[in-house]
């Protein structure tokens, strides 16, 4: 069974523009991420998939491979399967690693791949953290704030996703009762079919409303696995905005580096 790790990376954010070769301490942002996805287990083949020549030309002077796709692909989920088709892979397993995901450890990255590997009748992946109170306090701080980076989740206790949000859910009325909150991480992985089908619907009312792609699977039925992760002391933040920036080389120089 093999896997097919696509990274998303166009260059015309609305709110980045060229986030994908932006440098994080010496390092451009999408080498550091083709980095920690080449070093997860579970993964047969790493491509970055971009519309720009800019980015596919940065991907092959650090030794990655790079795959073009067209400029109408409306998110991530359309251009992975757009890589796929055009490289005509073979692979059972898609895993869509966000482009700019550059403190998403390799063993975060590979726990997807290997929990499909293991459990066939897993449809469609992704990985969550239990947030411990100071990250917790300092994601609330930025939500009062009303920055939108950052989603969570819940789910049911066979790991089923129940909802998605970029608010803290579920509300804490009742504080003492000690339920956690889990921080939705980026990166997904599809059986191709459900691939296919995901992308040949409409986008849904709940993914529309939250910008979040997920909810149209839990929309039309298609069940989410949710994957238990540890970051291992590890901080999870990710760029969503030149400001952060700072934020995660701060983070690098104080906890060192995923992968020399």
């Amino acid at each position: 069974m093999s896997v097919l790790a696509v990274i998303p990376a166009r260059y015309g954010s609305t709110r980045f523009p060229g986030k994908p070769l932006t440098p994080i301490n010496g390092r451009q942002m999408i080498e550091r991420v083709w980095r920690h996805t080449s070093a997860a287990d579970g993964v047969d083949q790493v491509v970055v998939a971009t519309d720009d020549q800019r980015i596919a030309d940065a991907v092959e002077s650090f030794g990655g491979e790079a795959v073009m796709t067209p400029n109408s692909c409306r998110n991530g989920t359309e251009r992975a399967l757009a890589a796929y088709d055009a490289l005509d892979s073979t692979a059972e397993i898609i895993i869509n690693v966000q482009g700019d995901a550059v403190l998403t450890p390799p063993w975060v990255i590979g726990a997807v791949p290997v929990s499909m590997r293991k459990d066939p009748s897993i449809e469609m992946a992704t990985p969550a953290v239990k947030m411990p109170p100071e990250t917790e306090a300092k994601f609330r701080a930025s939500k009062a704030a009303g920055e939108v980076g950052g989603t969570t989740v819940v789910f049911d206790r066979n790991m089923r996703a129940l909802y998605f949000s970029k608010t803290v859910i579920p509300f804490q009325r009742n504080p003492e009762a000690g339920t956690p909150t889990w921080q939705h991480i980026g990166l997904y992985g599809y059986r191709i079919d459900t691939l296919r089908r995901l992308v040949a619907l409409d986008p849904s009312p709940l993914e529309l409303a939250e910008s979040l792609e997920q909810l149209r699977a839990l929309e039309n039925g298609i069940p989410v696995r949710i994957v238990e992760v540890d970051y291992r002391g590890r901080s999870a933040w990710s760029v969503d905005a030149p400001a952060d920036v700072g934020e995660v080389e701060a983070i690098i120089a104080r906890e060192g580096e995923l992968v020399p």
